[in-house]
């Protein structure tokens, strides 16, 4: 890559992943099941699989509660020839609008009870290890970030957005350079409008909807080829 070549900007948007809010902390099954894992009710993710009950009144629950998303959708990333070639930037938008750096070098836990222990660490304390910032908040939301990154182009994949061939999104001879790349980490719905106001185009690549890393998955390989990777 060439010194003044800027990666592409890999976006994790909306995704499902919180701590469990203040006034479920209560919940019967919220403090039993921090009691079975060893962890601070206060500071643990909120997690559809053991909280289904606490989160039955929640507002937008189907869209809540699934850090396992994240996980898969982050270890696709950080382990692709993008980010092994220093070509790719990634991102976790949570689901309140707060925004976690990972460094290109970090190498995310395998295991889902570590990551979440990790994610759980970050938004609390801000930063993991609060020396290197492997893993960091950023102070302000996805609107600020983009302020910040001033993508090239932004492309939200989405079900109902415009059906497109991938070819066609990510022409063969066309720079990527720059590239802000908006996928959803959320099991049901749609993004929200303002999440995306922010995208330059709004794209589908298949009849049907896919899972979040299936998109991914399919978006950075054609990313490794126009970029000679493949």
């Amino acid at each position: 890559m060439a010194a003044d070549a800027r990666p592409v900007y890999l976006i994790l948007a909306e995704s499902a992943v919180e701590l469990v809010p203040k006034h479920l902390r209560g919940h019967a099954s919220v403090i039993s099941n921090a009691e079975r894992a060893g962890r601070d009710v206060n500071r643990t993710l909120l997690d559809s699989s053991f909280h289904h009950r606490a989160m039955r009144a929640l507002p937008d629950s189907q869209r809540r509660g699934r850090p396992d998303i994240t996980h898969f959708c982050a270890l696709l990333a950080q382990g692709s020839r993008m980010n092994a070639a220093g070509r790719l930037r990634l991102f976790i938008h949570t689901f309140d609008d707060q925004v976690i750096t990972i460094a290109p070098e970090t190498r995310l836990p395998r295991v889902y009870d570590r990551f979440k222990g990790l994610i759980e660490q970050v938004l609390v304390e801000g930063a993991v290890p609060k020396d290197e910032r492997l893993l960091a908040m950023e102070e302000a939301g996805l609107k600020d970030l983009m302020a910040q990154l001033e993508p090239s182009r932004v492309v939200l994949f989405t079900p109902s957005g415009k059906r497109k061939k991938l070819r066609a999104v990510f022409p063969p001879k066309k720079k990527v350079d720059g590239t802000a790349v908006l996928i959803g980490a959320f099991s049901h719905g749609d993004f929200k409008s303002e999440t995306a106001a922010l995208a330059t185009e709004s794209v589908s690549i298949a009849d049907a909807p896919l899972e979040a890393w299936s998109v991914e998955a399919e978006v950075l390989h054609r990313l490794a080829e126009i970029d000679g990777l493949d």
